[in-house]
């Protein structure tokens, strides 16, 4: 009954910021001979076309935020919808300075709150220019950032928040978030949830996978990117 095959990107089919490998590029050629496929991703679609090595495939960027189509003729994308909602930075700032000051996360180097183009903001936890080997050392099985994680929902009740990265928490306006861009896609494509298979690794509390994966959407659970080819076979048979 799947028509349609939705692909988180990091962790799932690659490393993060890797290109995708020749063995994963030639499964989703083959999968395409038999389903639609989409990504469904947190950064935005140019980033993520890029990592895909100009993947034909069409893409949903920043939680829903934009969306692009693959132009089988000039073999590039092409952005479809872009809404920018701007920050509150005063209010922004004045937020994560509270959760800093509670929690004791006062000691960061460079921005307190990094803000994108999106309209999406980021509460890096060690702040914007932090070193890579303290970002990885921080918090490896994120216990630090879920325990306050309720927390910064509370605080930003007009945000989807996400555990992201290896130290901080990633924000997306409300209603924007995975479920919100693969329902809005699977609608204008005619496409019922139960006709759709999500395929991601950040299904953890907190994780930007989550919200599709306590949904009715069916899900396929990949916990290592190297099983992606045997987790998927059973799809190609």
């Amino acid at each position: 009954m799947i028509k349609l095959i939705a692909f988180d990107l990091d962790g799932t089919l690659t490393q993060h910021r890797t290109p995708i490998g020749p063995e994963c590029e030639e499964i989703l050629l083959a999968l395409k001979e038999k389903y639609k496929l989409l990504m469904v991703g947190a950064g935005a679609c140019r980033r993520i076309f890029e990592q895909m090595k100009h993947f034909p495939i069409d893409i949903v960027g920043n939680y829903g935020m934009q969306s692009a189509v693959y132009n089988y003729e000039t073999k590039d994308i092409e952005i479809k919808d872009e809404p920018v909602l701007e920050a509150n930075r005063e209010l922004c700032e004045q937020k994560v300075t509270f959760l800093r000051k509670k929690h004791g996360f006062c000691d960061f180097r460079g921005k307190n709150v990094e803000y994108h183009a999106s309209g999406c903001i980021t509460f890096p936890v060690l702040g914007t220019e932090a070193k890579i080997e303290d970002k990885l050392a921080f918090d490896p099985d994120r216990r630090k950032r879920r325990a306050i994680y309720s927390e910064v929902c509370e605080t930003f009740p007009d945000y989807n928040v996400f555990v992201g990265g290896s130290s901080s928490f990633d924000m997306a306006p409300k209603p924007y978030n995975k479920y919100y861009a693969l329902d809005k896609y699977c609608k204008e494509n005619g496409i019922l949830h139960s006709e759709a298979l999500f395929v991601g690794d950040d299904y953890g509390e907190g994780g930007n996978d989550e919200s599709v994966y306590k949904s009715d959407f069916n899900f396929l659970k990949i916990d290592d990117y190297r099983d992606f080819p045997a987790l998927i076979k059973p799809y190609l048979d």
